[in-house]
């Protein structure tokens, strides 16, 4: 099936059904607010090379975080309680963005461009994205952002600059989410480190539901 171009004229995207094995949806378009939002509340994101165009992805199966479930190790509850943590949300989100950028960006490399940035900014001063940072003993221990639509978190990028920086991030967002009543943390792909703090797999058909839920999109 080939893959959808996107029109940078009109904000819309092909049904998400239609995309390819490996997730692959679309190309093209841009990283305007209007359709950064509309492509979440689809289940869809963008993610792609700094020197390729903008590619947008929906995999059929979604790896998800619940926030109930979240698993905190029997360690990281001694580490927890070894030191003063304190949790902060928005402390900076450009800042927390950026070292998300720069972490994966002296290591294995990194979709976090310069235009990224800029849109997912833009989405913060709206309150549609949002960042939460932890600290340990005083100092900025690690970070996470992601985007926030209705009761549905999606989950985009993390950073350490100690040990247990972002499991510490994550578990605190999960708890704050629980409390709110949101039904999912999205965590896109499955990685072996969220899977060891709770991530499992969940069928489209089921994800598409809590979407439609979850981000009132009927009502848009």
């Amino acid at each position: 099936m080939p893959v959808y171009r996107l029109s940078e004229k009109e904000i819309s995207f092909p049904d998400p059904v239609l995309a390819e094995d490996n997730g692959l949806l679309a190309v093209g378009g841009d990283l305007s607010m209007e359709r950064l939002l509309l492509a979440y509340m689809y289940g869809i994101f963008p993610w792609y090379n700094p020197e390729d165009e903008i590619m947008w992805w929906c995999p059929k199966k979604r790896f998800l975080i619940f926030p109930g479930e979240i698993h905190v190790s029997r360690s990281m509850k001694k580490y927890m309680k070894k030191h003063d943590i304190k949790l902060c949300m928005n402390r900076d989100f450009r800042d927390t963005m950026h070292r998300c950028r720069m972490k994966r960006e002296n290591a294995e490399g990194t979709w976090i461009t310069d235009e990224m940035e800029e849109a997912y900014y833009r989405l913060n001063e709206k309150g549609w994205a949002v960042s939460v940072e932890a600290f340990e003993d005083g100092k900025l221990a690690g970070g996470l952002y992601g985007v926030s639509i209705g009761k549905c978190f999606f989950g985009e990028s993390m950073f350490s600059e100690k040990e247990n920086g972002s499991k510490t991030a994550l578990i605190a967002l999960a708890q704050i989410l629980e409390e709110n009543g949101f039904l999912f943390i999205d965590c896109q792909f499955h990685t072996e480190h969220l899977e060891s703090m709770g991530g499992r797999y969940v069928p489209w058909e089921e994800y598409n539901k809590m979407l439609e839920e979850g981000t009132h999109r009927g009502e848009w």
